[in-house]
């Protein structure tokens, strides 16, 4: 790729040079007339003990004590500098508009084209920024590290397509190269604002063959539009002709929804006549109506009457027999109040004759004692007999001393007992 001219715009260059004081920063950063762009300059350092130093504003000055770095510098003079203090650096902080038109750049179908690229940047915003483009990168790397990226990418890109798609690309390439560079410069203190392709430009006999295309394509587009001119002259004459079918049926339809209309007004009068029948049975049979609702009703007071008649029979007739089983009622009653006063009176007869028997047991108790422990040994006797009776059984322990006690009770055991 040749980095040279393109119709008479030159490559950009960033450099970096020398004044003899801070104050000519201005007029070193507004030099224009050549490709050069000054980005840093370096004051001179002079051999005085203590001197005399204006710093200028606008910029990022940075300086040294003992040629190490300090930092930014405040704008303002400085008098009586001592001469172990220095400005070591004055870095642009302006916008910069870089420049790079390239030759001779092959593209996918391998046509040579001419293609100008234009970006802006800026060092900073902030001093570290500024720090780090002056001593991790400088102008002269700079330079050299952005034209061979702006080259590559240019490269790469018109590679990718064809010559017929360069134009339609340029915003595309804009975008991708300006997210690129912005990734691979913004470490070193550089903002890549802006990337444009500004002009292209395909090889001269190219040129004419596509303008002659394009001559083509408008002459073909001209025979169109006589052809579409011709369509539309037959589409006008068809639309008559469908006009004229489409009055001629409009008339036909006319025709036909008079007869229709006729043909309701006829239905219509059919209706009314029938509607008029219809009123005329409805205003009989709601006569019939009426005198058959007025027997109804003559049928139904004869009925109520009877009916009242034969409720007030009945009723009487109830009355009387009411009266008759609640005498008989009551005269039963009677005979179960009486005969419970006897069995109450019984009751109480009972009741006192067992608390006779109740004393009398009572005081004949000590007798009973003897009595039942008398009757509790033969039946203890009895269970022994069924044990001895149903053989030989091995008890062991507690259980066995108990059961050999009571199988050989003493005297005093069988008294206790």
């Amino acid at each position: 790729m040749d980095i040279g001219s393109f119709e008479g715009q030159m490559h950009s260059r960033c450099v970096q040079r020398r004044v003899s004081a801070p104050t000519d920063a201005a007029g070193a950063f507004n030099e224009s007339g050549n490709q050069d762009i000054c980005l840093v300059i370096v004051p001179s350092t002079t051999s005085l003990c203590c001197q005399f130093v204006s710093i200028p504003s606008g910029f990022f000055v940075l300086y040294q004590r003992w040629y190490q770095n300090q930092g930014e510098l405040t704008p303002g003079f400085k008098a009586c500098w001592p001469f172990w203090f220095r400005v070591s650096h004055v870095v642009n902080a302006a916008t910069i508009t870089y420049s790079a038109p390239s030759r001779q750049v092959p593209t996918a179908d391998n046509v040579m084209i001419d293609i100008n690229l234009s970006l802006t940047f800026n060092i900073g915003p902030s001093t570290e920024d500024a720090e780090s483009f002056v001593y991790l990168l400088g102008c002269t790397r700079f330079d050299e590290f952005l034209a061979a990226e702006v080259e590559e990418g240019i490269r790469g890109l018109v590679y990718s397509v064809t010559h017929d798609r360069v134009n339609d690309l340029r915003e595309e390439f804009a975008q991708n190269m300006l997210a690129s560079l912005s990734a691979k410069f913004r470490p070193f203190g550089v903002q890549i604002k802006n990337v444009k392709v500004t002009e292209t430009r395909l090889p001269r006999i190219l040129a004419e063959s596509l303008e002659q295309t394009t001559t083509f394509r408008t002459r073909i587009s001209e025979v169109a539009k006589k052809h579409e001119n011709t369509i539309r002259v037959l589409q006008d004459e068809a639309s008559q002709e469908l006009e004229q079918v489409l009055r001629v049926n409009s008339r036909r339809k006319q025709d036909l929804l008079a007869q229709c209309t006729r043909y309701e007004i006829e239905h219509k009068e059919i209706i009314d006549e029938m509607v008029g029948q219809a009123r005329v049975q409805e205003m009989e049979s709601k006569s019939k109506m009426d005198v058959l609702v007025t027997q109804a009703k003559g049928n139904l007071e004869v009925a109520t009457a009877e009916g009242q008649k034969e409720a007030e029979e009945i009723k009487r007739k109830m009355q009387i027999a009411t009266q008759k089983r609640k005498v008989e009622v009551d005269q039963a009653a009677n005979t179960i109040r009486l005969e419970s006063e006897g069995v109450v009176a019984k009751a109480d007869n009972d009741a006192e004759a067992l608390k006779a028997t109740a004393k009398a047991e009572d005081l004949s108790t000590p007798g009973l004692k003897e009595k039942r422990k008398y009757t509790l040994e033969w039946q203890r006797l009895h269970i022994l007999e069924a044990l001895a009776k149903d053989g030989r059984r091995f008890v062991t322990g507690d259980l066995g001393k108990a059961l050999l006690k009571d199988m050989v009770p003493t005297g005093d055991g069988m008294l206790k007992k």
